[in-house]
């Protein structure tokens, strides 16, 4: 049981990470992290800290929260849509509601 979340965010880096068609290497670049501690988070053998959390979300352009949101939805990424909806539902879920209202009027608008 104490390691599920750990599994849980070491997945979603893991899939975050290549849907930015990155290596370790290059994230542990851009985060100040090496990348053998970004291979021990994506495996879940490493408890990471927050502060190192955070960096990781701001790479990836995500809240720390949406590294904790995992879902099928960002487990199968079979092709070029699925692709396309996951990075739309990422951008989407980290909108404040009244910003959803808008995105929600204007589909309205766009599909009647």
């Amino acid at each position: 049981m104490e390691t599920k979340v750990l599994k849980i965010v070491g997945q979603r880096v893991r899939d975050l990470r290549k849907q930015m068609g990155l290596s370790q290497e290059e994230l542990g670049e851009k985060d100040g992290l090496h990348f053998s501690y970004i291979g021990g988070i994506e495996r879940a053998e490493k408890n990471i800290t927050l502060i190192n959390l955070q960096k990781i979300a701001e790479v990836h352009g995500v809240s720390i929260h949406d590294l904790f949101a995992y879902s099928k939805l960002t487990i199968y990424r079979n092709n070029d849509i699925d692709v396309l909806l996951n990075s739309i539902h990422e951008k989407l879920a980290s909108m404040k509601k009244s910003d959803l209202k808008k995105v929600q009027l204007f589909l309205n608008e766009l599909f009647e």
